[in-house]
């Protein structure tokens, strides 16, 4: 579960409810089902105008990843994996690596180990992961943008559906009794516009660009480590190599090891 999403979640929600209700207003207005219609589906419609399908149908996938997290493989767990592989190949040489390939349950790690081991050159390697991930960091830029675009509809979709409801208001100026309440349940939408799109939409898309910087790293990382083996380079130098991807606070040698 990816805490700080459901702490900003919740934490929006109270916030305007709250807010709500010590200026006096009543946080029980918010249900209006004519301004989420207008909102939530006016949003949808807009980003269906927007993307292809085949961009649109891993929005369920985008959400899941924004409310759940991702496991990344820790970046001390890499250096540890190709300091005892480098360490295994010394002693048993190159079916080391393939034999320690087949034990690791990342499919990325797995492939990129099962490379060396097959003996490709390092320009090789190189040209097949660094293509994978500029591939992975544009399916992810596309990803964002859903989410970033979501947040430049919505507050303007609350901008029309305060309109709609003050048409509707002064449509019925004879009921004067009714008149504040229409008017203030017209700003509705407005305000679900704006929390929507810079509560939810645009601190999504954001969330979605640190989780692939992150899957970025960690690929670069294991890319290094790979290169690193295929040169023949020792554990230490490895080791060397790999805590650069590593905050000092969090670096554990493996030099004693």
């Amino acid at each position: 579960m990816e805490k700080s999403t459901w702490i900003g979640f919740i934490g929006g929600i109270a916030a305007v409810g709250v807010g709500m209700y010590l200026k006096g207003a009543d946080p029980h207005a918010l249900i209006n089902p004519a301004a989420f219609l207008i909102i939530l589906a006016g949003t949808a419609a807009a980003i269906f105008n927007a993307f292809p399908m085949k961009e649109l149908k891993h929005f369920p996938k985008l959400l899941k990843l924004i409310f759940f997290g991702r496991k990344f493989t820790p970046k001390q767990e890499i250096l540890e994996l190709f300091v005892s592989v480098a360490k295994s190949a010394k002693q048993e040489g190159v079916m080391a690596i393939e034999k320690r390939a087949n034990e690791v349950a990342d499919p990325f790690i797995r492939s990129t180990l099962t490379m060396v081991a097959d003996g490709f050159n390092a320009d090789f390697i190189y040209g097949v992961v660094d293509s994978e991930i500029k591939q992975m960091e544009e399916r992810h830029r596309s990803g964002a943008l859903i989410f970033a675009q979501c947040g430049m509809y919505a507050p303007t979709l609350g901008v029309l559906g305060a309109v709609i409801g003050l048409i509707a208001a002064l449509g019925n100026l004879n009921d004067i009794d009714q008149l504040g309440h229409s008017i203030a349940a017209a700003f509705v939408a407005t305000l679900l516009g704006i929390f929507t799109g810079y509560v939810c939409w645009h601190p999504f898309a954001n969330k979605l660009k640190q989780l692939n910087a992150e899957e970025v790293v960690m690929k670069r990382m294991v890319l290094e480590g790979a290169l690193a083996l295929q040169e023949g380079a020792s554990s230490i130098a490895i080791e060397s190599r790999l805590q650069a991807y590593i905050p000092m606070s969090e670096r554990k040698s493996q030099r004693e090891n």
